[in-house]
């Protein structure tokens, strides 16, 4: 099989279908008893023909016969703003954005944006247990309120046995998430996280 990196961006889409309804992916086979996270990584300025593909291609085959599978996409920078909406906070962080600029806004997003709580909010809107997959999409639009790898970590107490599926608008090689593909070594973008495995290999 020709390792993924060296096919096209479409070739690369066609093959995340076969892969996520399989019985293996499904059933957490393989995986040496860790959890199942997955991400599909890809060049952030191929942003929107992933998204449309998603919603156009994925889910539709997803949700009818032959698979008819229990699914839920979950855009994570609609969560947040539902977050902050029901806190009561969303205009109050807009406001202080246009006024003081985004980096003085983002330090008292933080408690109300951790990890833990985040991923409490998610699991306590969706039944994630009567679900066959869970995916994870609007990742790059939510950077930098939210990090995915402290997010993964977070979930990691709430997904038990769902598969979940991160759709990465940068680099994943296994060891470390690089939003955006940014490759210094460490900046907020770059960290290190090793608990997901590649969707495509």
């Amino acid at each position: 099989m020709i390792p993924s990196q060296y096919l096209s961006p479409n070739e690369r889409l066609n093959l995340i279908l076969p892969r996520i309804t399989s019985e293996d992916f499904l059933h957490n086979k393989g995986l040496g008893n860790e959890i199942g996270f997955h991400i599909f990584d890809y060049p952030a300025e191929e942003e929107d023909k992933v998204r449309d593909f998603v919603s156009t291609v994925i889910e539709p085959a997803l949700a009818k016969p032959p698979h008819s599978l229990r699914f839920h996409n979950v855009n994570l920078f609609e969560l947040v703003i539902g977050l902050l909406q029901e806190r009561k906070l969303y205009d109050k962080v807009l406001e202080m954005q246009r006024s003081k600029g985004s980096n003085a806004a983002l330090p008292g997003l933080r408690s109300v944006l951790k990890e833990d709580k985040l991923a409490r909010y998610l699991a306590d809107r969706i039944d994630i247990k009567s679900l066959d997959l869970l995916l994870l999409t609007g990742v790059g639009a939510a950077y930098p309120m939210v990090r995915v790898h402290t997010l993964l970590n977070g979930l990691h107490a709430v997904m038990q046995d769902t598969p979940l599926v991160v759709f990465y608008p940068g680099r994943y090689d296994g060891t470390a998430l690089r939003l955006f593909g940014q490759s210094s070594e460490r900046n907020d973008v770059n960290a290190p996280y090793y608990r997901a495995f590649q969707l495509l290999k």
